[in-house]
């Protein structure tokens, strides 16, 4: 428990420090964390010897992740068209090695692309957006209380089981918990800058946050109980890896913006 609080609070505030700086710093950070996570990836499905497809699948996740209007550089092809070149790429290794390397295994690379680069695409389009600061930092509480609400609620009211198949320790009564002190944290963002987020939209994005986010994390779950693995990497000591970190953000960023709920 120690080296978990040690080494929370140190990423947290180093963390915090780059999201507060913005531009070059944290993008950079993020970015580094989508190669990171991709790694997790990879060795979790146990693709790592599988060289020309894991590059292929790491060029395309740069390429999204990477917000190229930022560092001044206008994008030649769309994110939509780098998708399918990447998929044909990989497709046509398939071919090129004899079935070597087969359609299942670079579906699971192609997917593991979307999944990661979108997600980190999303937390860096947040911080540049006008107001990034203020709509990034409400995202991140908003999770961030979900969690911690759900924990204690679910540790001292926890009764019934929420999914036990898939995460045998989280309740009903947590997941509540999480959403309502998830609604209750954006209320106060709401209370404090009303020019930027009236009450009734704190309350509905609290809530979609809470839920959203507790989908990402029951998703990361789901994947490691498959593979038997209790966590995706050893980058935080007490913590597990980025994708245990950060199963809830890769969900969560992208799922606000495309519904529309926080310009970016």
């Amino acid at each position: 428990m120690k080296q978990r609080i040690v080494t929370g609070v140190i990423a947290g505030l180093v963390f915090i420090t780059l999201l507060v700086l913005g531009g070059y710093w944290y993008a950079g950070l993020i970015v580094l964390l989508s190669i990171l996570g991709y790694r997790e990836y990879l060795q979790m499905n146990g693709y790592m010897k599988y060289k020309l497809t894991s590059a292929v699948g790491l060029i395309a996740l740069l390429y999204i992740t990477i917000p190229w209007k930022f560092v001044g550089i206008t994008s030649p092809i769309s994110t939509s068209a780098i998708i399918w070149f990447a998929m044909f790429v990989l497709l046509f290794i398939t071919v090129a090695s004899k079935n070597k390397i087969t359609i299942d295994q670079v579906s699971v690379i192609l997917l593991g692309v979307v999944y990661i680069a979108f997600g980190f695409y999303y937390m860096i389009a947040a911080r540049l957006a006008e107001h990034g600061l203020f709509w990034t930092i409400l995202v991140f509480v908003c999770i961030w209380a979900s969690d911690s609400g759900a924990y204690f609620v679910g540790s001292i009211l926890g009764k019934n089981l929420l999914w036990p198949q898939i995460s045998p320790k989280k309740s009903i009564e947590g997941a509540i918990g999480g959403v309502v002190i998830s609604m209750i944290a954006a209320f106060i963002f709401a209370w404090f800058a009303p020019d930027l987020l009236g009450f009734g939209k704190a309350l509905a994005l609290g809530l979609i946050i809470a839920v959203v986010g507790q989908v990402g994390d029951l998703i990361q779950s789901a994947y490691k109980r498959v593979k038997g693995i209790k966590d995706t990497g050893t980058l935080l000591p007490g913590h597990g890896g980025v994708l245990d970190r950060m199963d809830s953000w890769l969900i969560v960023f992208p799922f606000v913006y495309l519904i529309g709920i926080i310009p970016m």
